[in-house]
């Protein structure tokens, strides 16, 4: 085998150098590169068909031929070669057979070369989107660390760096009340990957219930290993987030699992999220059980159930309870609502309050 030229080793030390600093794998540009050649010849050597690019990073091949057919008239000097010229170049050659012309890719026209540059800064471009989207799909629905790189003073707007790539975290995807700042390292979720015409889309957000899903995956390895059972969540970030757990083992304590030893686990995504409050309570099928534990913190006295379609229970709490119950603004009933599926109706025991009254 021929020896690598000085050029030829310079390109492809470029081509490693592009993979290590874009990500894009050599071989994938080395295609990309072939292709452009051989579109960029196609003025000088007919259709183009008949010019053979070969580009093979792991063993430094480089190498651009013109396939030609041998005759004893030529009438199309693109694809085809006299025998008497034919045997100057391979003497092996013979009529009605083919030869392979080498080019000195150092002759190519000023044109040639600039088509062939700008067809692979192209290449390059498509290849970088198609890996960024592939990542990123890869990484769908699942917690990234991004690094925040600027905030924009109007809109509110991050541009974070997630590995080589920018994204955009919006306003109304950041906690409500957290301050980013430069530089800062944030945990923020996936929702979705897009192909646009524009490149790859990757929407990410830090208030969606994903995010305390994977967190609480991360730090408790019950969860991660399916021990323990992650039934529902229910969020109004920056403010409370209430996530129903449950264990087939019975000698597992769900929630005291979820919560860690003095508090460690719970106490480490609290920090995450901004000091936002999280109830966790266990997951029952029995939907009075449920409901009442879902109500949390308030102390529940009964669940009636009213209607199974639409789920639709009274629950009865102490006198003293009924605020801590609602929550402020009706948010722990809310969050208890949507934790469950059901529609919760909270009245006291003294059954004073709303008793006649629609709330």
């Amino acid at each position: 085998m021929k020896k690598p030229t000085k050029d030829t080793k310079e390109f492809f030390e470029a081509l490693k150098i592009m993979e290590e600093e874009r990500g894009v794998p050599s071989q994938y540009l080395a295609e990309k590169i072939a292709n452009a050649i051989v579109v960029a010849l196609r003025k000088d050597y007919g259709t183009g068909d008949n010019v053979i690019c070969t580009i093979d990073p792991e063993k430094m091949i480089f190498s651009v031929v013109v396939r030609k057919e041998v005759v004893d008239e030529v009438t199309d000097p693109y694809t085809q070669i006299l025998r008497d010229e034919a045997i100057t170049i391979d003497s092996k050659a013979v009529e009605n057979g083919f030869i392979e012309i080498k080019l000195d890719t150092k002759q190519f026209g000023r044109i040639v070369a600039q088509t062939a540059k700008h067809v692979i800064r192209q290449g390059i471009r498509e290849a970088e989107r198609g890996h960024t989207l592939a990542e990123f799909q890869n990484h769908n629905r699942e917690l990234l660390t991004a690094v925040v790189q600027q905030i924009d003073a109007k809109t509110g707007n991050a541009t974070v760096k997630i590995g080589r790539t920018e994204t955009i975290l919006p306003k109304l995807e950041q906690v409500p009340g957290e301050e980013l700042y430069e530089g800062d390292h944030i945990k923020v979720y996936v929702v979705d990957v897009k192909e646009t015409e524009k490149g790859p889309k990757i929407m990410i957000s830090r208030t969606h219930s994903g995010l305390v899903r994977r967190l609480f995956e991360t730090e408790v390895p019950e969860i991660f290993d399916g021990t323990i059972e992650i039934k529902s969540i229910s969020r109004q970030a920056g403010s409370r987030t209430k996530i129903a757990v449950y264990s087939a083992n019975e000698e597992i304590d769900p929630v005291g699992a979820c919560i860690g030893q003095r508090g460690a686990r719970v106490n480490t995504i609290v920090e995450e999220l901004g000091g936002e409050k999280i109830d966790i309570v266990k997951y029952s099928d029995d939907p009075a059980k449920f409901i009442g534990e879902a109500l949390s913190p308030a102390k529940v006295l009964s669940v009636e159930i009213e209607s199974e379609n639409p789920k639709v229970c009274r629950v009865t709490v102490p006198d003293a309870q009924l605020s801590l119950a609602i929550g402020n603004k009706g948010q722990n009933a809310r969050l208890a609502a949507k934790l469950t599926g059901w529609k919760i109706d909270i009245r006291p025991e003294s059954g004073f309050y709303g008793e006649d009254t629609e709330d």
